[in-house]
């Protein structure tokens, strides 16, 4: 018998009065029956190895008892099932041979013309006027690392004006919209749909703090929460974990749950519906990121490829980061972490140039064409070989070594039929916000100050000038993304104007 016919009665049938009876009678000296775990559903546990989730059943009081019979039928236990079996015995599988990314494959920042970038904004914009692109954001995580329950994008890094990531976020969609509508002889541009991706941990706060802050000056229809899925937490051999006797323990599954949340929430058919041709995919956690670059959809949509992606070049060979690489010779782009290459490909150089021959570090920046998000959402799961990461797993014994099962984003890239990178330069697009401050890399303090020393050279190249107190390498001024999005437009804000670093400057 499935799980789904069990009557949602099962633990809770008894009638009140049957209760105090039932008690009565134990005071009377005659003990109750013990009462079995539901029998089906114990027989499909049984099917997947799975019975230990029921092991201290006869422990349980009546509504615990009852959650953890809805916690059980709630998990697609075959599934579950596959992706564990799959996951586990690609453990230690050979990895393919690699070759360096064609430069045919990369748009570098040296080989740009104006010419080109002004020609990419442009054509961008036109395709944002007519509401072809929409945006995905990847908000699942917690700043636990940051010393924060709240989400990321709840984080102010300590600009002067006290923003939050979502408010940087939320306003460079705002300016693109409005560059969008003034290169629009109407004059109008339908708003970008934002998409955001929470978790289970992250989703009441996301869309409170969404709330309480009004959308930013967002159209609250134009923004649609939804959250990525969860899956059991395991040990070694593939059983769950218990989070307390009466809780299997969970984890989200990973950022690469956008594409089956994606289809779950049927997004996909309201992107449709909405005219969207194009999507832009980030993380959250990038004090920099170019909400809906106009240039590098310009430059999607000119190379005529299902995927693309921005990339940095690696500071240094042993930087922790996954790189670009292509599976053997001819074979689709994929990201290979730094932890499964070689440590001799790390450090390999290209003699002509003189760099890193693998460079392209994957920084979660990405467009697909929305067909390409269709077909990954059915081909990634039917995959169903997830990363699996060793963590501390909160269980019934404290917290205990165990594995979380997790997919990305850049697992779809192999079945990308076409993909293209396009370079970015490190401190104008890349200020991760991944450790508290104190850490040596990728705090707040440090993206602080990659966002003021950029838009501190866009006020020296508009024409205005800085003071300050204290060294400017330790400070700068912010430019509020409503004046602009990429140091455009800055003049008549800026020329022959003095600012005081810190401060900011807006309308």
């Amino acid at each position: 018998m499935d799980s789904s016919t069990l009557p949602s009665c099962t633990l809770s049938s008894r009638t009140d009065t049957e209760m105090a009876l039932g008690s009565e009678v134990g005071r009377r000296g005659t003990p109750s029956p013990p009462q079995l775990p539901p029998q089906a559903l114990l027989e499909r546990l049984k099917d997947f190895g799975q019975e230990d989730a029921f092991a201290l059943w006869d422990e349980l009081l009546p509504e615990q008892r009852e959650i953890l019979v809805k916690d059980i039928e709630s998990l697609d236990l075959p599934r579950i099932d596959r992706i564990i079996r799959c996951s586990l015995g690609s453990q230690g599988a050979y990895l393919p041979a690699v070759e360096p990314v064609p430069e045919s494959s990369v748009s570098s920042v040296e080989q740009r013309t104006p010419e080109q970038r002004e020609r990419w904004w442009k054509r961008g914009l036109k395709a944002i006027s007519e509401g072809k692109l929409a945006v995905v954001l990847l908000s699942g995580g917690q700043g636990t690392r940051l010393g924060s329950s709240d989400p990321k994008g709840c984080f102010n890094i300590g600009l002067p004006s006290r923003k939050s990531l979502f408010q940087l976020q939320a306003e460079r969609i705002l300016r693109v919209q409005r560059l969008a509508a003034q290169s629009n002889d109407a004059g109008f541009t339908p708003p970008i749909q934002w998409y955001i991706m929470t978790s289970p941990f992250t989703d009441e706060a996301t869309r409170s703090f969404f709330e309480s802050h009004k959308y930013f000056g967002l159209e609250v229809d134009q923004v649609t929460f939804f959250q990525q899925g969860t899956l059991p937490c395991i040990s070694s051999d593939g059983r769950f974990i218990m989070e307390t006797s009466y809780k299997v323990s969970k984890a989200p599954d990973g950022n690469g749950g956008l594409y089956s949340a994606l289809k779950s929430s049927k997004l996909l058919e309201d992107m449709a519906m909405k005219g969207v041709k194009y999507v832009d995919c980030y993380g959250v956690d990038n004090a920099l990121v170019r909400v809906a670059d106009p240039t590098f959809l310009g430059y999607f949509i000119d190379k005529g490829v299902a995927s693309a992606a921005k990339v940095v070049r690696k500071a240094y060979p042993q930087e922790k980061v996954g790189v670009f690489v292509q599976r053997g010779r001819g074979g689709p782009l994929m990201v290979m972490e730094y932890s499964e290459m070689d440590a001799s490909l790390t450090t390999e150089i290209n003699q002509s140039t003189g760099r890193l021959r693998y460079c392209w570090s994957n920084v979660c920046l990405h467009m697909f064409t929305l067909d390409f998000l269709n077909q990954v959402a059915n081909g990634l799961e039917k995959d169903s070989i997830y990363h699996l990461a060793e963590k501390k797993i909160p269980s019934i014994h404290g917290y205990t070594v165990g594995l979380k099962l997790e997919q990305f984003v850049f697992d779809a890239f192999p079945y990308a039929p076409s993909m293209a990178l396009f370079e970015v330069l490190r401190e104008e697009e890349f200020a991760p916000v991944k450790n508290a401050n104190g850490a040596s890399y990728d705090t707040p303090d440090s993206a602080r100050l990659m966002l003021l020393r950029l838009h501190s050279r866009w006020v020296v190249a508009a024409g205005g000038f800085i003071t300050h107190s204290v060294p400017l390498y330790l400070t700068g001024v912010e430019i509020s993304p409503l004046c602009s999005y990429a140091g455009e437009n800055l003049e008549a804000v800026c020329r022959g104007r003095t600012f005081h670093a810190p401060c900011e400057i807006s309308f």
